[in-house]
């Protein structure tokens, strides 16, 4: 569902209209975990990615939820009709929602599938909430004002750490489950002391943004929808997330195609990983 939109101010920076947003998308993902815990059919899509009715729950229920909170702001979801580009390229602001990112971990059971609504100004993700079901997580943040994780009720400030010396302790590094192996070996191999850690969804993001992780590189396909929620997590915690190649933030809705390049969520740049990047994106050309 697609709502035509104006570029108006967004009433949410107030702390009860952003408040409506968290406990929204939150009772999205109890729903969604009222169907986690029961059988479930699978369906597949035309890009052969598979659909559960948890996507389309959650798609329902957040873009229901932004239609009362913005009317007039224009909504795409993963599970939206297509829009054009020509459409696309005329909004200034609008709201990008994955309703179910880590569709394959939520139909294995694995745990790790978070819902996901970010708003977007002029191609910058400024404003992001990551809900993690299973663990009772929230991760949100406001690009200039912070970023926050909010658990049991409870909400704490959140930022990303000053990359430690490897020597005393070993980056941590988040690394997909099945995506980009062959370049993401490469990269490692050149990295410094490390740990690898492997999760699934843009929980990855979420927890560089609260300095569990220093370094999320990703190799494989994404699309907007996928990064934009906790991109906006990163940077309002103090990190980034780049273009691996060209080491500029990504952006959304720049071009016809809503993919990614390759990119690399960090807590602060450091000349020894974009030298391991650098070397392992051109070994892999």
């Amino acid at each position: 569902m697609v709502r035509p939109g104006t570029c108006e101010e967004i009433a949410f920076v107030t702390p009860e209209a952003r408040e409506r947003l968290l406990a929204g998308v939150e009772a999205a993902g109890e729903a969604v975990m009222a169907i986690y815990r029961r059988p479930f059919d699978v369906a597949t899509k035309s890009d052969d990615s598979p659909v559960t009715e948890a996507d389309l729950c959650a798609h329902h229920a957040l873009v229901e939820l932004l239609g009362e909170v913005t009317p007039t702001l224009p909504v795409l979801s993963e599970e939206s009709e297509a829009v054009s580009y020509a459409t696309r390229r005329t909004w200034r602001r609008y709201w990008l929602v994955d309703p179910l990112d880590g569709t394959k971990e939520f139909i294995r059971r694995s745990g790790d599938f978070t819902l996901n609504v970010a708003l977007i100004e002029d191609g910058v993700p400024t404003f992001g909430i990551v809900h993690a079901p299973t663990l009772g997580v929230s991760w949100f943040g406001r690009l200039g004002e912070g970023a926050w994780r909010r658990e049991a009720g409870e909400t704490r400030a959140i930022g990303v750490r000053a990359l430690p010396d490897p020597d005393r302790e070993p980056w941590h590094v988040m690394g997909s489950r099945s995506h980009g192996l062959s370049v993401l070996a490469g990269f490692l191999e050149r990295l410094p002391r490390h740990e690898l850690v492997s999760r699934g969804s843009s929980l990855k993001l979420c927890l560089v943004a609260e300095g569990v992780a220093d370094l999320y590189p990703r190799f494989g396909p994404t699309s907007e929808w996928d990064t934009a929620a906790a991109q906006a997590v990163v940077t309002a915690a103090g990190g980034e997330v780049l273009d691996a190649r060209t080491l500029t933030p990504l952006r959304c809705n720049r071009q016809a195609s809503l993919l990614n390049p390759a990119f690399i969520a960090c807590g602060e740049r450091d000349s020894r990983w974009q030298r391991a990047l650098a070397e392992s994106l051109d070994e892999e050309v």
